[in-house]
């Protein structure tokens, strides 16, 4: 048998140029979409350090937060990283999700002598004491998801995420399903008031019954507890199986659980589903399977709404340093949610080797 002949140098270099300029245009494309939470002044001229102390919500590693699948280590992971550009030095705090705890850690920071200090708990009257003791003392404060009086506030906006979820769903179904019988269900935590999922589910319903008025809607609550989506859905499925589904998971667990109901069901040509939070469960690590996928396009989770908590420290700090500079910041700063899918997402999420 003869040899293969070998490619003449100019066809290798024509064959080695489409995926070089797809990684490079991916690589720039991840740069720039990313620029917003990488990109960071530097410390001014002379400027001193400062001694930053972030209270985070609980490090308990069985506790994930705001009713997605992100942890506590995953936040103070993120402000670890966020603050290698500034001039700041750390000391963190875990609240314990205790008001007691929460008060406590305030007074040790006050004791430290800290320059600011972030503020990351869900108890308004903690929270109170916490603003009056600091501001006693002369420290400024940032709250993060939770309001501390007097202090600017970064914050994940539940009803925008869920009508961005609502959205994408409608709009699949138009493109899909124009004119068929549709329903739509919104399952999960939906009644997790602690976590204001309920504002997550009325602007997924907000946006359903806006663009699809004809659809039945229907909520179910698994109370946090995946084993539940396989009976309350596979009932559900069972009721209506002249028409279309489109599913809205209140996080990414749910969704995928969800899935796996629809598959069992023999329903996977006619559901759709959108989820929230883009958390590893849902987009993987390095060696995780990955929902969301440019090589799984055909998933029908079509999407999730990130919140960003594995990020919040690249929106946090920079807010920080401008008060300890002196400079404004909004009373109010809302995590920038939108809705990831198997396109975008390595340019929200690159894969590590692009990193």
């Amino acid at each position: 048998m003869d040899p293969t002949p070998a490619s003449s140098p100019g066809r290798r270099r024509r064959a080695l140029r489409g995926p070089v300029f797809v990684w490079l245009g991916a690589l720039g494309l991840a740069v720039a979409v990313l620029s917003p939470w990488l990109a960071a002044p530097g410390p001014a001229a002379g400027e001193r350090r400062w001694l930053v102390a972030f209270a985070n919500a609980t490090e308990d590693p069985g506790v994930t937060l705001e009713g997605t699948g992100f942890t506590g280590a995953e936040v103070r992971e993120s402000i670890t990283l966020a603050a290698r550009p500034y001039p700041i030095d750390l000391v963190f705090y875990d609240n314990q999700r205790n008001d007691a705890r929460a008060v406590a850690n305030a007074e040790a920071a006050v004791a430290r002598k800290v320059d600011l200090y972030i503020q990351y708990h869900r108890g308004a009257a903690a929270n109170a004491i916490v603003g009056r003791k600091l501001a006693a003392a002369g420290i400024p404060v940032l709250a993060v998801n939770d309001p501390v009086p007097g202090a600017p506030l970064y914050t994940i906006d539940n009803a925008a995420a869920g009508r961005i979820a609502g959205e994408a769903l409608a709009q699949f179904a138009a493109r899909t399903w124009a004119g068929q019988p549709m329903a739509a269900v919104i399952i999960g935590r939906v009644g997790d008031g602690a976590d204001r999922v309920p504002e997550r589910v009325q602007g997924v319903s907000e946006a359903l019954q806006q663009r699809l008025p004809a659809a039945r809607l229907t909520i179910l609550d698994t109370q946090g507890n995946p084993a539940q989506v396989a009976p309350l859905l596979g009932g559900f499925l069972a009721s209506q199986t002249s028409r279309k589904i489109l599913i809205a998971a209140t996080d990414d667990v749910t969704a995928l659980a969800a899935k796996s109901a629809v598959e069992t069901a023999g329903r996977v040509r006619d559901t759709a589903i959108v989820s929230h939070g883009v958390d590893r469960a849902i987009h993987g690590g390095a060696n995780d399977r990955k929902e969301l996928d440019p090589s799984n396009r055909g998933s029908i989770v079509i999407g999730s709404v990130a919140f960003y908590l594995d990020r919040l420290g690249y929106a946090v700090l920079p807010l920080a340093v401008r008060m300890l500079r002196g400079e404004p910041v909004p009373p109010v700063t809302t995590a920038p949610h939108k809705l990831v899918t198997a396109v975008n997402v390595f340019v929200e999420y690159p894969p590590y080797d692009m990193n």
